[in-house]
């Protein structure tokens, strides 16, 4: 398994204070990835979450963060970004939030949830009818 250590810019939503956190791959699944707190904060058991390449997993989606979304994270040129989408199992399937992406600068290895403005990406979305559009 390999890990990369991330710095959010500010916590993302729901897990709150946690900043720092590793991004492991799952083994046997290219592009998909377990965010792990890096140091839960006292008494926190910390948070995981998983995590889809969107390259690999929905090529189409094409997310525009704005020019100041990109100034905070350093961003220079498009090529620098990765964007992953937050992947919730539920009974009936996966599903992914293409309205706040996780933009990741492969440079600084800083990234941000970020609010896809005055773009209509739905907050849940079945992953399979997504990527077969």
């Amino acid at each position: 398994m390999s890990s990369t250590a991330l710095t959010f810019l500010a916590p993302p939503p729901g897990l709150a204070p946690e900043v720092d956190f590793a991004l492991d791959t799952v083994d046997g699944a290219d592009g998909l990835y377990s965010l792990v707190s890096a140091a839960p904060s006292a008494g926190a058991s910390g948070h995981r979450l998983f995590v889809l390449d969107a390259a690999i997993y929905l090529p189409a989606y094409q997310p525009e963060i704005t020019d100041e979304q990109r100034a905070s994270l350093d961003l220079n040129d498009a090529g620098e970004a990765r964007v992953l989408v937050v992947a919730n199992s539920t009974e009936t399937g996966t599903t992914v939030n293409l309205l706040a992406p996780i933009v990741l600068n492969t440079r600084t290895l800083q990234c941000a949830q970020v609010i896809l403005e005055g773009q209509d990406w739905p907050v849940r979305t079945p992953l399979g009818a997504f990527a077969a559009a």
